[in-house]
């Protein structure tokens, strides 16, 4: 068996590269602002991040008579914020117990056949399917916390608050959707505005909202709403679309999200925790230049260092490690991204008082 295992980790197909590429394969399963295109990926070759924040000024240009002096620009007040790419290692192992009674022997000799080391093989391509997942759920917090303002770690406490670094308050809209008579469309407009008024020089195509299970219901059962909503529902088929995604109202795109994900405490027990809490729903721009980008910074390990990882390197993956006494094979995981909003001002956030 330790011959076994000694010949996989001498494989050139169980190098980093190749055990990196294997595993970025694996569709995300966890991701709608990944399928919504939120973030443009950028790779950097550093750990940290420096954002050069500067606020373009725009005013008026008077006439002049020709030949007068011409008006002067305004310089522009930079700041520089550096932000440190969160680190997110993950560790699992492939043990001899885990797959000796699935090895076939052929011969007398009891040297493994072909099909022995392809179930080890096997073995190890699960294993990284199933870390990929974690990696792809943890990305998919840390890009809900960041159109929240606050990016935070798997536990809910702050990695970045991004209202405090760029110096600015949360805009909060209360829609209040327990009074009936509450102008919701009215609301909708001034979340609309609001975003657009803090573009600061970038451009979008629309506003998205993200809302929880309860706020949702709330809203498309409002007297304000409802009706609009069921002539959405009237149009289409509710045998192949989701009623759930893509309801347009005051050109603003609802959606309720329930992504969640089991948190593992120092006690041994489990809390799931949603995304987005009970009661609120977040409101951000599509479609916009800059504002968001997904910093990749290189993974800790003596042959990526100071160098820019691949686009498609999301997740890298060590080579393998023989384990103590020949047990089995270790395998290192890690991810290093930092999800920014570089106009946190456009975050908006929803809810209800009554």
């Amino acid at each position: 068996m330790p011959d076994i295992i000694l010949d996989i980790i001498n494989n050139a197909a169980f190098s980093a590269s190749s055990l990196t590429d294997s595993v970025n394969v694996v569709p995300n399963s966890y991701g709608r602002l990944n399928e919504l295109g939120l973030f443009n990926d950028e790779p950097i070759a550093t750990t940290s991040v420096t954002i050069d924040i500067r606020n373009g000024v725009l005013n008026l240009l008077p006439t002049r008579q020709r030949g007068a002096p011409a008006t002067l620009g305004t310089p522009e007040r930079a700041r520089l914020k550096a932000f440190l790419v969160p680190h997110i290692p993950h560790d699992d192992s492939v043990l001899a117990l885990d797959v000796q009674n699935m090895l076939m022997r052929a011969g007398g000799g009891g040297v493994a056949s072909a099909a022995g080391l392809e179930t080890v093989l096997g073995m190890v391509n699960r294993k990284l399917i199933t870390m990929r997942r974690k990696h792809a759920i943890t990305l998919e917090s840390l890009r809900v916390s960041a159109i929240a303002g606050v990016i935070r770690d798997y536990d809910g406490s702050p990695l970045i608050n991004l209202f405090t670094e760029f110096g600015i308050t949360q805009k909060a809209v209360d829609f209040a959707l327990g009074t009936a008579g509450t102008d919701v469309g009215s609301k909708c407009r001034e979340v609309s505005g609001y975003i657009e008024d803090n573009l600061l020089g970038d451009t979008m195509t629309s506003v998205h909202a993200l809302a929880s299970p309860s706020w949702f219901d709330r809203f498309v059962t409002h007297a304000s709403v409802k009706e609009a909503y069921k002539y959405f529902v009237a149009t289409q088929n509710p045998l192949r679309n989701d009623l759930r995604k893509g309801f347009t109202f005051q050109n603003i795109t609802f959606e309720e999200y329930r992504g969640q994900a089991t948190k593992l405490n120092e006690d041994g027990s489990t809390t799931v925790q949603r995304f987005i809490p009970d009661g609120d729903v977040r409101f951000f721009p599509i479609g916009t230049g800059d504002t968001f980008t997904n910093y990749w910074a290189p993974p800790d390990h003596i042959d990526e260092t100071n160098i820019a990882p691949n686009l498609d390197d999301q997740v890298f993956v060590a080579p393998l490690e023989r384990a103590k006494f020949g047990k089995g094979i270790d395998i290192h995981t890690e991810s290093n991204p930092l999800p920014l909003v570089k106009r946190p001002a456009t975050l908006v956030r929803g809810f209800s008082s009554n």
